[in-house]
């Protein structure tokens, strides 16, 4: 048996499965509904854009002044 006719095979037997599914579609499309508005709603409220309306300047002294703290914050840490 070649590779192809195996990842074939595999395949073939994934997709009768999931066209056989009674209850599997409706829970499958309950698990990626839930873990879209988990998502956005991580984004909306935890994840905002710090370096939104910001110029190159700006946003590259933001991101060098966080590399170097983290960097100072880690050679005090592992020199005690």
């Amino acid at each position: 048996m070649s590779i192809k006719s195996k990842i074939t095979s595999v395949a073939d037997f994934y997709i009768q499965g999931f066209r056989e599914m009674t209850w599997g579609r409706e829970l499958w499309v309950l698990i990626i509904l839930k873990f879209v508005i988990l998502f956005l709603v991580l984004r909306l409220f935890f994840f905002k854009p710090v370096l939104a309306g910001q110029t190159e300047e700006q946003k590259s002294n933001f991101v060098g002044d966080r590399l170097t703290e983290q960097l100072v914050y880690e050679e005090t840490q592992s020199g005690q």
